[in-house]
């Protein structure tokens, strides 16, 4: 498979993740504030800056508006099309890719994010987000989910699958442990935090919601939400989708299924950095991680992942320049060598 290709769908799914998740985190703080109707323009800034803070685009946030209100916060993270993590962009950037690739997947994909791309370049998304922001994002959350069901369901599961599937699980730890990273400020620097109060409790449950994972906790652990608990689910959980054990699993798993290298075994960079992340999510504690500190363990955690996928760059998308007449050589002496044999 072209390295080119390797490089449109990888980034594909990536962004059409990341939008899906976007749009989750901005959907349940609209949802969280409809609790919270009598905060001051400091107390919302204080709400929704730690998000702007956990997608790492303060520096852009801050040349581009004056300050953290709903709206602009909102702005920001929907329609901007100068924010590459907006899900104006993200969907963008997918359907660029999917075009570069069109051969290579089915036409139910390409019609169902060329509808996704079309609606938010439409004067009707503007509509709809003013007319009510949960419809708008329910029908791109819902779009999403549509995009992977349909590659599951029409897509052969074969090399180009495996780095879709890469690239879906990188980003969707990525996205699970910047969701997380939202409410640290709440936390002691290091060690098990105290009792939580009510209000940080509803917060925490924000949290698991964000990550469509309420239902999920609710069935381990009833309605006792705490940081500990809610943290270990997101991190640790082996058979939660959404979990970053579990993706970093399913990542692992592809990139093996894409070398045919077996399980504790690696053949390059990728696959050495992802056995090793994954083993220290099976092998680790809740303890361990707060510990080190909730912020300071996530902060290390998305640099590691950051690793994988740029391992996986220089794997499988960076090609170096090859001289063609040195590259016949060695296949001469190759061909001359097996002849001798």
């Amino acid at each position: 498979m072209l390295s080119r290709v390797v490089n449109s769908l990888y980034w594909m799914s990536r962004y059409i993740e990341r939008a899906e998740n976007t749009a989750r985190i901005v959907d349940t703080t609209l949802q969280l504030l409809l609790d919270s109707r009598h905060l001051n323009d400091a107390q919302l800034a204080a709400h929704w800056m730690p998000i702007i803070q956990a997608t790492g685009d303060e520096t852009l946030f801050g040349q581009l508006f004056p300050k953290a209100t709903g709206h602009s916060v909102t702005d920001f993270l929907v329609f901007h099309p100068a924010n590459t993590n907006s899900i104006f962009t993200s969907v963008t950037q997918a359907r660029e890719n999917a075009r570069m690739v069109r051969d290579q997947i089915t036409v139910e994909i390409w019609e169902e994010l060329n509808r996704l791309y079309l609606f938010l370049n439409s004067p009707r998304a503007r509509e709809v987000w003013d007319d009510s922001p949960f419809d708008f994002l329910q029908q791109v959350k819902a779009s999403s989910l549509q995009l992977v069901g349909i590659a599951f369901a029409t897509v052969v599961h074969n090399e180009g699958w495996h780095f879709m599937q890469a690239g879906k699980f990188i980003e969707r730890a990525d996205q699970t442990t910047r969701i997380l990273d939202v409410r640290h400020a709440s936390l002691p620097q290091k060690g098990i935090p105290p009792t939580v109060s009510q209000a940080d409790a509803l917060e925490w449950s924000a949290v698991l919601r964000s990550c469509s994972a309420w239902d999920a906790y609710k069935d381990i652990h009833g309605g006792d939400v705490s940081p500990v608990k809610v943290a270990e689910f997101l991190l640790l959980s082996d058979n939660f989708p959404r979990s970053a054990r579990f993706c970093v699993e399913e990542l692992d798993h592809s990139l093996r299924n894409i070398s045919g290298v077996q399980a504790r075994r690696f053949s390059n960079d990728a696959e050495k950095l992802s056995g090793r992340l994954l083993a220290e999510l099976e092998f680790g504690t809740i303890e361990e991680v707060f510990a080190v500190g909730l912020h300071d363990y996530l902060d290390l955690l998305q640099i590691k992942l950051g690793n994988i996928g740029a391992a996986m760059f220089n794997t499988y998308i960076f090609q170096p320049f090859v001289n063609m007449e040195e590259e016949i050589l060695v296949q001469q002496e190759f061909q001359q060598q097996q002849s001798q044999s």
